[in-house]
């Protein structure tokens, strides 16, 4: 059997030590960074709603009732086309917001304020739900806006 035996602690020629590294300074997490999250994750939903509106409209465009005045611009396959884009991007956005990305929250506001017009062309088709995902892009738009600059900082 050998025995390890440790070393003693030897100060270098001079007697000085070097310097110690002071640790980092704590960047806690704020409670806003929850916000940013949650505008993430309403971003990948609200993309996924879009996609699933978007191919609804593709593939059966009788689904939605439109009244006499109709949708704006486009027929409901145009729509359906503009739907589908946009939650595509969307997606993808929601989950560059996870990562705090300077791109994800630019891209996630104009994507959450063309969503919004959008859906406000798509009224007459269908109320109710454009209403309600409107409401939801003035809300992540907020989170993002607001306190996007937390998730950059926790990302450190």
């Amino acid at each position: 059997m050998t025995q390890q035996h440790a070393q003693p602690h030897v100060e270098p020629l001079g007697g000085t030590r070097p310097p110690e590294q002071a640790p980092a300074p704590y960047e806690s997490r704020s409670a806003w960074l929850g916000w940013v999250w949650f505008g993430g994750a309403m971003m990948v939903l609200l993309g996924i709603f879009n996609v699933i509106e978007g191919l609804v409209a593709l593939f059966n465009d009788e689904y939605y009732l439109v009244g006499a005045a109709g949708t704006l611009v486009f027929d409901l396959t145009g729509w359906g086309w503009v739907h589908l884009i946009i939650g595509v991007l969307a997606v993808a956005a929601g989950i560059g917001l996870f990562t705090g990305a300077a791109w994800a929250r630019v891209t996630a506001v104009v994507l959450a304020t063309v969503n919004a017009v959008a859906q406000l062309t798509f009224l007459s088709a269908y109320p109710v739900w454009a209403t309600l995902v409107i409401a939801l892009d003035v809300v992540v738009i907020w989170a993002v806006v607001v306190h996007g600059s937390e998730a950059r900082r926790s990302q450190r």
